[in-house]
């Protein structure tokens, strides 16, 4: 044993009887036969306020600090979701968005959500009967030691200060297993299913409400891309909490995080989310904003590789299926139906059908069409004929390099927090030594296999391909830019307009399910659908990280709206 580390500690452990104490990284001594952490701690004394001469570190006893935190502020599980919030708004912030969403939109949502669920800004605070009382002697690490937030960080940002108006209700009843004063109220089976409670996938839903009433040009995909890449607090957001306010138990069931929300749950979430707060029809959909079709398409195809002009045509079908009117893609909450556009969804849907109607996708035509252009572009120099055929072999290629790329980042991904999350002051010993057991085995594994350390993460984008030449400042590139190719043999001129050379199209059946329960057939049509299609399909599933039945739906919507208006193409 080190005598210098441990200054003579010689007091047998607790738990195998050994003498054999060391220090950890964190400052705590463990045993080093069985890897037991006490409460003991080395003071860590700042030198350069000492005489010189007079630097060693002499004593070892418990911080006055820790000591003085040892039991943290009494604090709501609503203001640990306004802390998330918070820093969730200020990365948001970071990324872009306007400078107005965090103060005049969200925090507006936010101070709705605490009346309607009477947590806040109301004369009849939510019911606090089901609470326990604590004695400030129990077990628990989180016995009150201060007022709850009379000064807090939020109050002086402009968020909410009537979060306390429960809290004073709850002084004298204080949950027995959890950090936070509320939290066995937050799990109790009713309130769990009751839209009242606020829970983790319904902050980002929170945001992306936020972000829909500002008009910002944020998609739910790229929401949740983003959140994937750790640009938005969400995996162990609760990491950003101030030392005061102590996690553990009951707490750790709401605030962990063990998976990201999926495309469709979000978007229901922020639907039952909107009738709860019973929001006003949100500010309208123009052709100006950019989360119209007509403008979020020529972002799809940019990311897809597809030639400029195919946009003229996207806008054609458009404005066939009647699609251009902005009330058909503002959001209006009501409790009888309440329909929120998948405007991502949506717009690769548009392109699909344009696709369709230009190389009709049966495994067959497309390929003909792509045989053409190659032979025009032979006997023509300087012809500049877009070829199917290359441009699915380069997309392919990408692809399966994006999803090689997207595994292995999943697999490098840290779902466990930083802070040690224990149900009660009894297993701590026990989570501790787990967490450094785990944390030396992970170590030793790398060591022996090599593995060279997770790159540093790159900066974030909208897209995921990159397209054009390759030079110092862009790095790597999927492959050249298509932008700039024409259509060649894919039009011809008819009526005076350029119309697409293929006369026919196909469908699947557009009779709509009457079955309420029922939410796609897509899995028992797919083995009778085109292989293109399907890859078309999967293709743009990958860019929203949808399922591939969520696009093929929004497919077969487009198509009732568009063939209604164009009965020939039937």
């Amino acid at each position: 044993m080190d005598e210098e580390e441990t200054g003579g500690y010689r007091e047998p452990c607790s738990m195998c009887a050994a003498v054999d104490w060391g220090i950890s990284d964190e400052g705590r001594f463990y045993c080093k036969s069985c890897h037991n952490v006490i409460e003991r701690t080395r003071e860590v004394v700042d030198t350069s306020t000492l005489m010189m001469g007079c630097s060693r570190i002499s004593s070892i006893s418990k911080s006055s600090k820790t000591k003085k935190l040892e039991h943290g502020w009494e604090w709501m599980v609503c203001e640990g979701f306004q802390f998330i919030l918070k820093h969730q708004a200020e990365a948001l912030l970071d990324l872009g968005v306007c400078s107005y969403f965090k103060d005049d939109v969200l925090c507006k949502f936010w101070r709705m959500y605490l009346q309607k669920s009477r947590q806040a800004y109301t004369n009849d605070p939510v019911s606090t009967s089901k609470f326990k009382v604590r004695t400030q002697d129990s077990e628990s690490d989180s016995a009150p030691e201060s007022s709850v937030w009379s000064v807090s960080e939020t109050e002086e940002l402009g968020w909410s200060s009537g979060a306390g108006s429960a809290a004073e209700n709850l002084s004298d009843g204080l949950s027995v297993t959890s950090g936070s004063v509320d939290a066995s109220f937050y799990l109790t089976p009713h309130q769990r299913k009751s839209p009242r409670m606020m829970s983790m996938p319904k902050t980002l839903a929170l945001c992306y409400l936020a972000l829909l009433w500002a008009r910002e040009a944020f998609t739910l995909a790229d929401l949740l891309r983003l959140v994937s890449e750790g640009c938005i607090p969400y995996v162990n957001a609760h990491e950003g909490f101030p030392e005061e306010m102590r996690l553990y138990g009951r707490d750790a069931l709401i605030f962990r995080v063990e998976s990201i929300p999926s495309h469709r749950a979000l978007h229901k979430e922020a639907c039952s989310l909107a009738v709860f707060l019973d929001l006003p029809p949100f500010p309208p959909i123009t052709q100006d904003c950019l989360l119209h079709p007509s403008l979020l398409t020529i972002r799809y195809l940019t990311e897809v590789n597809l030639p400029d002009e195919v946009q003229d045509f996207v806008c054609r079908v458009i404005e066939q299926a009647g699609m251009e009117d902005e009330a058909l893609h503002s959001f209006k909450p009501m409790k009888s139906r309440c329909v929120l556009p998948l405007y991502d969804v949506q717009a690769a849907a548009l392109i699909l059908v344009t696709m369709k109607l230009l190389f009709k996708l049966d495994d067959r035509r497309e390929w003909d069409l792509a045989n053409t252009a190659s032979d025009m572009n032979k006997e023509t120099p300087g012809e500049n004929c877009f070829n199917v055929r290359k441009w699915y072999k380069m997309v392919e290629s990408a692809l399966t390099r994006a999803r090689q790329r997207q595994e292995e980042n999943i697999a490098r991904k840290h779902w466990k927090s930083q802070k040690v999350l224990y149900t009660s002051k009894k297993y701590k010993t026990v989570v501790l030594k787990r967490r450094r057991v785990a944390e030396q085995l992970q170590m030793t594994f790398q060591k022996l296999s090599g593995s060279s350390p997770s790159p540093p993460p790159s900066s974030p984008s909208s897209f995921c391909f990159c397209w054009g030449e390759e030079d110092e400042e862009h790095g790597a590139v999927d492959g050249p830019s298509l932008h700039q190719q024409n259509l060649g043999s894919l039009v011809v001129l008819r009526d005076g307009e350029l119309q697409p050379s293929n006369p026919t199209y196909w469908h699947p059946s557009l009779r709509v399910c009457q079955d309420r329960g029922c939410r796609s057939h897509y899995d028992e049509v797919e083995d009778t659908l085109p292989k293109m299609f399907v890859w078309l399909l999967q293709l743009f599933s990958f860019i929203l990280n949808v399922q591939p039945s969520c696009v093929y739906e929004e497919v077969l919507k487009v198509e009732r709206r568009f063939l209604r208006k164009n009965p020939k193409l039937k």
